[in-house]
């Protein structure tokens, strides 16, 4: 059977690809809106005027496009939210573009190194033991090692000629990320806050969708320190804060503490050195320099989640010797991991980190 097929709408392709490039642009938009729908559309009015947008794009056909899919939602006080479907699809196309540039080994493994029981099979295989599953037999070596033994006679398969295939033992784990919130971090002109936001978006949607059993929290903090609901991560946003470093590492080894994972990690993004702490119901600060008081109460919180078995992965956001010693002396405490990082290249680190150390015992 033949088929004839007309010609290509060109006019309806190129369309069809300008509504997604500005699907992707109003994503990008909104998260460095704080998850403003209105402020989001604004700003592309105002690019359609400066001629960055095609000026025969009806932009209200786009929003009322995203009001029908519900990804765009109206509030009760009349303006516009993202919906559930928005925050999925935000997250979904932070994956999409984070893990897009990292290398195709980066993400897919899942496991711990000892072999033994488990569910997940490998490549090796070694000999059969009294009492390994049936299951777990490798029938085609199995027959081999028979042929071998017998010279290529009457084919007879001894229990020394069977092999098992290998496995490891799979591990869950709970995650909690921590995200400094203080000024800092969109000062001297470089907004740092926006690509820690869409690595959290990232691995939220990374460890939901292929790690069911594993666990994510956010953690935001500046002079306190605080959850946000992993359905309102897009609209977090950077304020007017301190650094409570202390606060940060404390709350989320709180949460932590209530999991029963065997593998439990603190992810930590921070631009600064510690600035302030709690005490009697207000914060100690000091903005100037290191203060031996704060370093020392953040140190011991660092130093609680290792003896809890809390591993502390730290991506610092800047390289002043002072903040590098901070974030080494830290990692010694508690026995972590520290990255120096740069906005650009914090999604690679964090997420191929994650995958990474999801192939063996974290503690």
């Amino acid at each position: 059977m033949r088929y004839r097929y007309g010609e290509l709408d060109l006019d309806l392709i190129q369309s069809l690809l300008a509504a997604e490039e500005l699907l992707k642009l109003f994503q990008e938009l909104v998260l460095r809106s704080g998850g403003d729908v209105q402020e989001a559309m604004d700003w592309m009015r105002q690019l359609q005027i400066r001629g960055l947008i095609r000026p025969d794009f009806d932009l209200d056909v786009l929003l009322e496009a995203l009001l029908e899919r519900g990804i765009v939602a109206p509030t009760k006080s009349g303006g516009l939210a993202l919906g559930v479907p928005g925050e999925r699809m935000i997250r979904k196309a932070a994956l999409d573009e984070i893990f897009g540039s990292l290398k195709k080994s980066g993400a897919g493994e899942h496991r711990v190194p000892p072999a033994g029981a488990g569910q997940e099979r490998l490549p090796e295989t070694r000999s059969y033991r009294f009492g390994d599953p049936v299951e777990s037999i490798d029938g085609k070596r199995s027959l081999e090692n028979a042929l071998r033994r017998s010279g290529g006679e009457t084919l007879l398969l001894t229990e020394e000629d069977l092999e098992v295939s290998e496995t490891e033992h799979l591990s869950s784990c709970a995650t909690v990320v921590a995200i400094d919130i203080s000024h800092s971090m969109i000062l001297y002109g470089e907004d740092r806050f926006t690509p820690a936001k869409k690595v959290a978006l990232a691995l939220v949607e990374l460890i939901q969708s292929k790690y069911p059993k594993d666990t994510i929290d956010v953690v935001l903090f500046g002079d306190e320190a605080s959850v946000v609901p992993l359905t309102r991560l897009s609209s977090a946003q950077v304020g007017p804060f301190h650094t409570n470093t202390k606060a940060g590492l404390e709350l989320a080894a709180g949460l932590l503490r209530h999991r029963k994972h065997t593998n439990k990690q603190i992810f930590m993004v921070t631009d600064g050195k510690p600035s302030c702490i709690s005490e009697g119901g207000g914060l100690y600060k000091n903005p100037f320099g290191l203060d031996l008081k704060i370093v020392n109460r953040t140190l011991e919180a660092a130093e609680r989640c290792r003896r809890d078995d809390i591993t502390i992965t730290t991506f610092m956001l800047a390289t002043d010797p002072a903040l590098v010693n901070f974030v080494d002396q830290l990692t010694r405490i508690a026995r972590g991991r520290a990255y120096f990082a740069s906005p650009g290249n914090l999604a690679e680190f964090i997420l191929a980190d994650y995958v990474r150390n999801r192939r063996k015992r974290i503690h």
